[in-house]
């Protein structure tokens, strides 16, 4: 279905009033996240589901010296949300002004008379507010003086735990996709816009698209097999490498490059996504471009047989 997203300068349409809202970051859109979304669904099947999430991560306000650890940028987040029936994403800009906003003010002034919510669902471990003064308690006691219903959902776990996306995260830090893939309940994928790099691949017979991580999280510094989509809606295999490329550069700047099978073509500047399926091998020197060029030979084999079995 179509997702529409209203950022915190934008007017709520009226037919995005009256919704249940799910309340959270939703970093990565994993099967926690979605079975928030049924349940708010199942709490009331008449009103449109929004989500409403805050950029940037407030741990990208709060700790900016952190190494990025974003598992779903905005785009790539919504195109996830959509894939569970969300109708809205109301984005809320978190800057200082809005992090001194007292959990009443959170309540009341966005939640009740800006989005005008008929009805919230969150994690039993939400907080909210200054210094996070609101908890699920807080908010039971206000929405329920507003008018707006509250539902809490239990936390979703499988037999080892508590499905989260910092779970998720270290396994994609291990080199573990499929694992990570798995709780997601789809391929991770980094969306970006295709720069310009060295062109190196070009003379040994392996064209990259180049793809800055930016504020993506870093996964296991390596090779992989990857799905790429184009912007034309196709799909394509390809082999992937994450990391400093330590035999052509000595420059310390970890970012994607990918070799999409059977394609040629003009993508710079525009934006591709790229889901990482299976990890191959860990990121290494070579002697020579000649070594260099047998392995990438050998991984795109590799990735070749790894992927054998997706169809389109």
């Amino acid at each position: 279905m179509s997702i529409r997203i209203i950022g915190p300068g934008d007017p709520i349409p009226p037919e995005a009033r009256g919704a249940t809202v799910a309340l959270g970051n939703f970093d990565g859109v994993h099967l926690g996240h979605a079975a928030v979304l049924r349940a708010a669904h199942a709490a009331r099947p008449d009103a449109p589901l929004a989500v409403l999430t805050f950029e940037p991560h407030p741990r990208e306000y709060f700790r900016p010296d952190d190494p990025p650890f974003r598992l779903t940028l905005l785009p790539e987040k919504a195109a996830a949300l959509a894939g569970l029936n969300v109708a809205w994403v109301f984005v809320q800009h978190f800057d200082h002004d809005f992090s001194q906003q007292s959990a009443e003010h959170f309540t009341r002034a966005l939640l009740h008379e800006r989005l005008d919510a008929r009805h919230l669902i969150c994690g039993a471990d939400f907080a909210f507010g200054h210094r996070r003064g609101g908890d699920v308690a807080f908010l039971a006691a206000k929405a329920e003086a507003l008018g707006i219903g509250l539902s809490i959902a239990p936390a979703f776990s499988d037999l080892s735990g508590p499905v989260s996306s910092t779970r998720i995260r270290r396994l994609l830090q291990d080199g573990y996709p499929e694992r990570a893939n798995a709780l997601l309940g789809r391929p991770w994928t980094i969306r970006g816009t295709v720069a310009h790099g060295d062109k190196r691949g070009r003379t040994i017979g392996f064209p990259t698209a180049n793809l800055p991580l930016g504020r993506h999280l870093e996964p296991a510094r390596g090779v992989y097999a990857v799905m790429v989509g184009l912007p034309d809606g196709t799909r394509h295999k390809g082999v992937a490498n994450i990391g400093y490329r330590p035999t052509v550069t000595d420059a310390m700047e970890s970012r994607l490059e990918v070799n999409i099978f059977d394609f040629s073509g003009d993508l710079y500047e525009t934006e591709i996504s790229v889901s990482l399926r299976s990890f191959i091998r860990a990121e290494q020197k070579f002697p020579s471009f000649d070594a260099l060029r047998a392995q990438i030979v050998a991984d795109a084999a590799a990735a070749q047989d790894l992927l054998s079995g997706i169809v389109f």
